[in-house]
């Protein structure tokens, strides 16, 4: 097993063994934790007592973080005829329609985020085995299928992210960039912590928001209190 780094064990040493931080501490420690040249994502992970293989437990939306992710995400509008000027005025990185299913089919995947008027599904379905696995498919959901492009662009450009269980009831979403202030770290925790709590599944049994923990790109997990 590789040994870990020198400054990955200094940052392990500031977390305390057994202790469940507030938000507010654990925003600053996440911060410090954080000692890569470049700017890390501090990430959410929280464990839901939910059961991913029932449809009726399985959790998944997208939010429009406070204060964004600190990364810019490329999008690409599948449209045609006057929605294609409305996706290039509303700051689209790539439009298109058959072309773009193509250029795709052809390998390229040079984007971060897909959005679709719902006239182009029937184009865009041609990809569900390459777009689908990657998490790459435009979903009415995630309101990455509608006629609003407008919004729905604008809303990805200034920091949209989507949450989505795993296997294992997991979530996992990034809340901001190390060089964010501890504060606004802590407004877009608890801005996914209440849309988590607001979308809890009826058939969600027990204890339904098990534990959540903080950490930097490079850095160890630190526990948060969220009860």
């Amino acid at each position: 097993m590789a040994k870990a780094g020198k400054k990955y064990q200094d940052a392990c040493k500031l977390v305390e063994a057994g202790k469940v931080y507030t938000a507010a501490e654990a925003m600053e420690l996440v911060k410090k934790t954080a000692t890569k040249k470049f700017d890390e994502t501090i990430e959410l992970h929280v464990r839901l007592g939910v059961d991913p293989k029932y449809a009726d437990q399985q959790v998944r939306g997208a939010i429009v973080l406070p204060h964004g992710t600190g990364k810019s995400k490329r999008v690409l509008v599948f449209a045609k005829g006057e929605k294609v000027k409305e996706a290039e005025a509303a700051g689209a990185d790539f439009v298109g329609s058959d072309e773009i299913v193509q250029k795709i089919q052809g390998g390229w995947l040079d984007f971060d985020v897909a959005v679709a008027t719902p006239d182009m599904m029937g184009t865009v379905g041609r990809l569900g085995k390459v777009l689908g696995p990657r998490g790459l498919m435009p979903n009415p959901k995630l309101g990455t299928v509608t006629m609003d492009l407008t919004k729905a662009i604008s809303e990805i450009k200034a920091g949209k992210v989507e949450y989505r269980t795993d296997k294992a009831g997991n979530i996992h979403c990034p809340i901001g960039k190390a060089s964010f202030d501890a504060e606004k770290l802590q407004q877009n925790f608890q801005a996914l912590i209440d849309t988590l709590n607001r979308v809890k599944p009826a058939a969600a049994k027990g204890q339904y928001m098990r534990s959540a923990t903080v950490s930097a790109t490079m850095g160890p997990g630190i526990p948060v209190q969220v009860g």
